[in-house]
């Protein structure tokens, strides 16, 4: 998911009093920021070999061209701005700077019991402001569907002799959705007075990604029952997510879908997530029916060959030796299986991560348009790119934000010795069928010449002007896969 923080950050670059408020600015201290920050992008960068390649942004040149803004710089705010530059000039929606918060915003809590206006939802990140409005809504002839409820916002329209129907995602995850959040906290009996500690949060989030995958499917079922043939997805303004855009994506085709190949960056951090899955596939062998036990075993060693990729480092110098190593998918060891082929096995979410979630394949079966924009980021498009690449979908719009793949179980922030500024590297790739690595963006099949700061009369007039193409393109894909 494209971090908030990235904007918070510019709003804390007009206010952060800088690491020694009351000290002459020390151009030397963030100078030495600037050299831990390079060697940072060396060492932790998973796309380092695209922004240097496809980009053609050397990373020594762009940081010796820093290092001269930096020899200009006058005061903290002029430093911090060369660093948010750095952010900018990668291209790369998850390279982020994360600046202290202002002395004078911190606050302390009394300890106390929460107050009247308590949120218990809010308290623990479920936030509306996550899942923005999108542009399908504004298209001609738009009509809602009657609301039951649910958290996506569907309807209809007619394009010739086409019903079209519509379905908006603001974002893949709960967390953008508050109802579900308090729906959860009313059916488990949960005390919305008090703070919710993990396993208070864990019980939520189960709960939401049930209801979240449920009312999905239920949208997709009353749009066939409205007449819709042919099915819209907006993505456009979609922030990101988490891997349940993998299992929504299974819910819009009945084809075969498999993820993206996923690369990570070498080193201990990648090194112990594949040391513990083979540690956790072992375990689960022990005492599994021998099938399985013969699929565990095999899938260990899997993880033993990636954990001894993670382990060799390449030298810089070597081009025969990528930064990145190769293994697996997107979603897990196994890049495509059935919905419900892991059911009543613990261990499947290992292997193949939308196990986790109780959605079904091909509730939509029809020809499927996914509009994306500049603004459509990380799990939107990985959602858009697994479709695309399977021949699944026709993507219409503008190229997406380009974040692609982020960060694994924190990923390996830097923290900036000097400004204790953390900078934020992605440590994982999602590689495409064609090989090209996804933070590229997602280049549509109908291209519509959208910016992100249209209007949305605009936008909307603009998406309806390319929509008989779009349409035609999906309805020929369609024919195709029969």
């Amino acid at each position: 998911m494209r971090l908030w923080g990235a904007l918070a950050a510019v709003a804390a670059a007009m206010s952060f009093a800088g690491p020694a408020c009351a000290e002459p600015f020390d151009r030397a201290a963030w100078l030495a920021d600037l050299e831990q920050a390079r060697q940072a992008f060396h060492e932790k960068y998973a796309n380092l070999d695209w922004l240097e390649g496809e980009r053609e942004v050397g990373v020594d040149k762009l940081f010796a061209d820093l290092a001269k803004r930096m020899g200009r710089a006058q005061n903290d705010a002029q430093a911090m701005a060369v660093f948010n530059r750095l952010a900018r000039k990668t291209g790369d929606g998850h390279v982020v700077i994360e600046w202290p918060e202002p002395t004078a915003a911190a606050t302390t809590s009394s300890g106390g019991a929460p107050s009247a206006s308590f949120d218990l939802c809010g308290s623990i990140g479920y936030d509306q402001r996550q899942n923005e409005p999108g542009t399908a809504q504004a298209l001609p002839g738009y009509a809602e569907l009657a609301s039951t409820g649910s958290p996506f916002h569907a309807g209809t329209l007619t394009v010739g002799d086409i019903r079209v129907g519509v379905v908006r995602i603001g974002i893949f995850q709960p967390q953008g959705y508050p109802e579900l959040c308090r729906a959860a906290v009313h059916e488990l009996a949960i005390p919305a007075d008090k703070p919710c500690d993990d396993e208070c949060q864990n019980r939520i989030v189960t709960f939401a990604y049930r209801d979240l995958t449920v009312t999905l499917e239920q949208r997709l079922q009353e749009l066939a029952a409205a007449g819709a043939t042919t099915l819209l997805v907006d993505l456009t303004n979609n922030g990101g997510g988490s891997e349940w855009a993998e299992a929504a994506a299974r819910m819009f085709s009945s084809r075969k879908l498999v993820s993206e190949r996923r690369g990570f960056v070498r080193g201990e951090h990648w090194a112990k997530q594949w040391r513990d899955l083979g540690g956790q596939l072992r375990e689960f062998a022990k005492d599994a029916p021998a099938a399985d036990k013969q699929r565990l075993l095999r899938w260990a060693a899997e993880a033993d060959a990636a954990l001894r990729q993670a382990q060799a480092p390449c030298p810089a110098t070597s081009p025969a030796c990528p930064r990145t190593a190769t293994a697996g998918f997107s979603v897990g060891l196994v890049g495509s299986a059935p919905a419900g082929a892991f059911d009543g096995k613990e261990w499947g979410v290992l292997v193949f991560n939308p196990a986790q979630f109780p959605y079904h394949d091909g509730v939509w079966n029809g020809p499927l348009i996914v509009l994306t924009d500049q603004e459509t980021w990380s799990a939107a498009e990985e959602f858009a790119a697994v479709l695309q690449d399977n021949r699944a979908a026709v993507v219409m719009g503008a190229r997406t934000g380009g974040a692609g793949c982020g960060y694994t179980w924190g990923g390996t922030p830097t923290t900036l010795k000097n400004s204790g500024a953390v900078l934020k590297l992605p440590d994982c790739v999602r590689f495409r069928a064609d090989g090209s690595n996804e933070v590229r963006g997602i280049l549509p099949d109908v291209p519509v010449p959208l910016r992100a700061d249209d209007g949305l009369a605009l936008r909307a007039r603009l998406i309806a002007e390319k929509l008989p193409e779009a349409i035609a393109h999906a309805r020929a894909l369609q024919a195709q896969a029969r």
